[in-house]
């Protein structure tokens, strides 16, 4: 790589790597089978101190921003995609908690939240509100200091592992995409029910489920920014967690490419090592410069995330104010066009390498005890979540045709 990374951050290159393969390797194989995760796991990563990336000190964090986090997620998914996710999925729900908590919500969640004794998710999508998050049909009525919430939401990854949830329902039907607000949720509220676990191609040993919410009242104290702000929120969300989903697609790929390149090294064919012939290591200059392309959007972006993200979050632990209006005081930079750029970008490289890496590998590639086609399968996902690859072909070009 051709970046200057901190002291910090390469110390978070180096404990990923190793974590990936000390802990998450011997788990990989047989939970991907079982369609579990491995109940160890969460002690390990809580002792880890991965949840602490992108928090500052003072609530017990390292301050490392979201080029630490993206370094992590990179380097935990060189090895397993699917068991890299819950660092990935709780710093998704963190982040809108990060962006628009006030001082008194940051001092009731974030302690627990650095230290891994409370995880974060992150939940919008319904059976008929996907792309189109206007259409969600979860309700809160305000009924004097609380909201009363009914509704459901599907496809939560990490959806029976976490604490905190991050949620969006409609305050008010009547004002469309003006009416809908966002609350974070404990999972022991009153009325507050998980769900099936569905069975995925991909990422198979981190649960996704159902979430339901029955008469569950939530005090206002536990809703982020005003009242019919959660569209805003949903969409700065995305600008700042779309580099993680980035960072795991390039991760997926490179372990991918990595057991190729050893398998075709071995691999003998006509006299000769198959990765010798000029079709297949054509194949592997190829793969290598879209994954170096991947890497130099995703880290440059985030470094220069970082400087605004970074400032901001501590200009508002000293003036007790949210970190989104200290963003807005340091720069009016919109990061929507760039992190959907890298989303779009290193998820479609992504799923191409994996699947020319299963086709270099053959009839070996195919088998499930090689594990390769495992790769192919966590990759796809992260052309769909966060925002399928055509809605963010749609932000960008509107971006773009905006800015000319």
């Amino acid at each position: 790589m051709l970046f200057n990374f901190t002291d910090t951050q390469k110390e978070i290159i180096n404990l990923s790597r190793d974590f990936a393969e000390k802990i998450l390797k011997p788990l990989s194989s047989e939970y991907d089978e079982k369609e579990e995760f491995p109940a160890k796991l969460a002690s390990s990563y809580k002792e880890s101190g991965f949840y602490s990336i992108i928090y500052p000190e003072e609530y017990g964090g390292i301050n490392a921003g979201l080029t630490g986090l993206c370094l992590c997620i990179e380097e935990l998914s060189r090895v397993d995609g699917s068991l890299a996710l819950l660092p990935a999925t709780s710093a998704l729900g963190s982040i809108p908690l990060i962006l628009y908590a006030n001082d008194e919500q940051r001092k009731r969640l974030f302690p627990h939240l650095t230290s891994g004794n409370r995880v974060a998710a992150f939940a919008l999508t319904e059976p008929d509100a996907g792309s189109d998050a206007t259409a969600i049909t979860t309700s809160a009525k305000k009924d004097g200091d609380f909201y009363t919430i009914n509704g459901m939401k599907h496809f939560c990854s990490s959806g029976n592992i976490s604490d905190i949830y991050v949620i969006f329902a409609k305050t008010a039907p009547e004002k469309g995409a003006r009416g809908i607000s966002c609350f974070f949720v404990d999972k022991d509220t009153l009325g507050f029910r998980i769900g099936k676990k569905e069975k995925k191609l991909g990422i198979r040993s981190n649960p996704t489920t159902e979430l339901f919410f029955e008469d569950m009242r939530v005090h206002k104290e536990n809703m982020l920014g005003p009242e019919g702000f959660g569209l805003f929120i949903l969409q700065e969300t995305f600008d700042y967690s779309r580099p993680g989903v980035a960072a795991q697609s390039i991760g997926i790929a490179e372990g991918a490419l990595s057991l190729t390149i050893k398998y075709l090294k071995e691999r003998k064919q006509f006299g000769q090592s198959v990765i010798s012939f000029q079709s297949v290591s054509h194949s592997i200059a190829d793969m290598s410069a879209r994954l170096e392309a991947s890497k130099a959007l995703l880290y440059s972006t985030v470094i220069k995330m970082d400087e605004t993200y970074i400032k901001a979050f501590e200009n508002a632990v000293k003036n007790k104010t949210a970190v989104r209006d200290e963003i807005k005081k340091i720069s009016r930079t919109r990061w929507t066009k760039y992190s959907a750029m890298i989303k779009l970008y290193a998820s479609d490289t992504a799923f191409d390498i994996t699947q020319q890496c299963v086709t270099l590998c053959g009839g070996m590639g195919y088998m499930r005890s090689f594990g390769l086609e495992k790769f192919m399968r966590d990759a796809k996902v992260t052309q769909i979540y966060e925002g399928s690859n055509n809605i963010q072909k749609n932000e960008i070009a509107a971006q773009i045709i905006k800015e000319n």
